[in-house]
């Protein structure tokens, strides 16, 4: 009976540490976070993370006097690019400037180090820097615009759902965003911000429409057409969402097949510069050896 009394107590305290263990070092695991969103109280901040926000804030103020003495003035093309990144994107401008500033002096820096032909590395190494912060910024806004591609139709099955459970629209788009505020973020916070923005006084259309403009996806170009048909015709949401859901599901059953049939192609460029050349070598080497060999007692 005491056995079984200290293996339920080790159990039960190694689970607890496992808890603990998976809150406190696992700041990158989705069920570590969701944890975390259970049990945090919404009103206390970490020093950390308080120290943090005031140190940006500070750099951010510094980067933006150093830019308007210089006389950098904000260009509305590049903070529209910065929102492709996210709503956080604005306050990521200032890092952007930072870089783009201090990366070719430093580069010139260390290339002035180099003894040999030292005025190509310089040129060189302060022309990348220059240039690193723009490639970084359009790979980031790629790979967002195909995370929100990618969560498009889960999205909208969660509101076909929510719609014919009764919810309103916007109050679909809460929901929905909320569910998938951990496998999905970025369409979480694209709903958050329509909600903003109608919260503000925009109208939904042009909420709608400014969601659009700011991703330039394609699948949510069609979506806020569709939401704005159907607010102007006054169409059933509920079909619509349907017919559109039905619509996605066979455009991403096409891209599948379409990636599939593009294997082919690409599988030739590994078959020909590793596979073939080890056949042959497998194949046809002891051949020439024998035909090596014989030529050999030949000529003897």
């Amino acid at each position: 009976m005491i056995l079984f009394f200290y293996l339920a107590f080790g159990c039960t305290l190694c689970s607890a540490f496992a808890l603990v263990l998976s809150t406190v070092s696992g700041e990158r695991s989705r069920t570590g976070k969701r944890i975390r969103e259970v049990t945090a109280s919404s009103f206390y901040v970490p020093p950390a993370a308080a120290l943090k926000k005031r140190a940006a804030a500070v750099f951010q103020r510094a980067v933006r006097s150093l830019r308007t003495r210089i006389g950098l003035a904000d260009d509305e093309r590049l903070r529209q690019r910065f929102l492709g990144v996210g709503p956080s994107g604005s306050g990521k401008i200032e890092i952007y400037f930072a870089v783009r500033m201090l990366g070719p002096l430093l580069a010139i820096l260390v290339g002035s180090f180099i003894p040999s032909n030292s005025f190509f590395w310089i040129t060189a190494m302060a022309g990348a820097a220059y240039l690193v912060p723009d490639f970084c910024l359009e790979r980031a806004i790629k790979a967002r615009r195909e995370r929100i591609r990618r969560s498009i139709p889960d999205a909208v099955d969660l509101l076909v759902i929510c719609v014919d459970a009764g919810l309103g629209l916007d109050q679909a788009m809460l929901r929905v965003g909320q569910e998938l505020s951990i496998s999905h973020p970025e369409i979480n916070q694209e709903f958050l911000q329509i909600n903003r923005e109608q919260r503000a006084g925009k109208p939904r259309m042009e909420a709608w429409q400014s969601m659009a403009d700011r991703t330039k996806v394609p699948d949510i170009a069609a979506f806020t057409n569709m939401l704005v048909q159907t607010e102007k015709f006054g169409t059933p949401i509920a079909r619509a969402l349907s017919t559109f859901a039905d619509g996605l599901r066979q455009k991403r059953r096409l891209r599948a097949e379409e990636m599939a049939a593009k294997t082919t192609v690409k599988m030739i460029f590994p078959l020909v510069l590793f596979i073939f050349p080890s056949m042959f070598i497998v194949l046809l080497a002891p051949a020439v050896l024998s035909i090596a060999s014989g030529l050999t007692g030949l000529s003897h």
